[in-house]
């Protein structure tokens, strides 16, 4: 079983049990106000296994699926160890989750959930591989890099504005650690990475 599917079943489970116990929603939940002790600093992590709803989970689970085997792939054509998978997704979740810990220590009322910064993590690991790779947003075919750009430029704008509840700072935040882990464990596709920018090639 890949590391990928063992994954999205973990997640899934804890975030239906969530749903059906408050307590261990509670309890899971990034909540930096009640994150005075390092007795609570697991919430960085275990705040990506829980989601506000089932559309939520379906939404991120699905986008990991996809993506996520791809990556696993690259990987191993890459020679790197298959372990360092589940570490650049664990990681990424708990990347992601810094920036808001830092920006609402003193918010009693903040709180934030989702598996996003691992997903975006594991999708700027993707087009490191493959820049020019066509992806589909909301389903209209666009290269890779182009949405990297967009989805960089939109959550840094909506993360400045905050008019939604949707965690912005980890989505971009996420996205930056992926491209960076996989730029450091596999320094000699970099190269590879710029030529292929250089040479866009379409696949719609």
């Amino acid at each position: 079983m890949s590391y990928t599917l063992i994954i999205v079943l973990i997640t899934v489970l804890t975030s239906l049990a969530a749903f059906n116990n408050e307590n261990i929603h509670q309890k899971l939940i990034l909540w930096p106000r009640k994150m005075d002790s390092p007795a609570e600093y697991h919430r960085l992590l275990t705040s990506g296994f829980i989601h506000a709803d089932y559309l939520h989970l379906i939404f991120n689970m699905l986008a990991m699926f996809l993506f996520g085997r791809n990556v696993e792939v690259f990987f191993e054509m890459s020679g790197m160890p298959g372990i360092l998978f589940p570490i650049l997704y664990l990681a990424g979740i708990v990347a992601a989750s810094l920036p808001s810990f830092v920006r609402h220590k003193n918010d009693a009322y903040y709180r934030s959930l989702g598996a996003s910064g691992g997903v975006a993590a594991v999708l700027f690991s993707f087009i490191y591989f493959a820049p020019w790779a066509i992806i589909y947003v909301w389903f209209i075919p666009v290269p890779a890099i182009i949405a990297a750009v967009g989805y960089l430029i939109y959550s840094a704008y909506m993360s400045k504005q905050q008019r939604d509840n949707v965690n912005h700072d980890a989505h971009f935040w996420g996205a930056v650690f992926g491209f960076v882990f996989t730029l450091l464990f596999a320094p000699d596709h970099g190269q590879e990475f710029i030529v292929k920018l250089l040479h866009p090639q379409f696949n719609f």
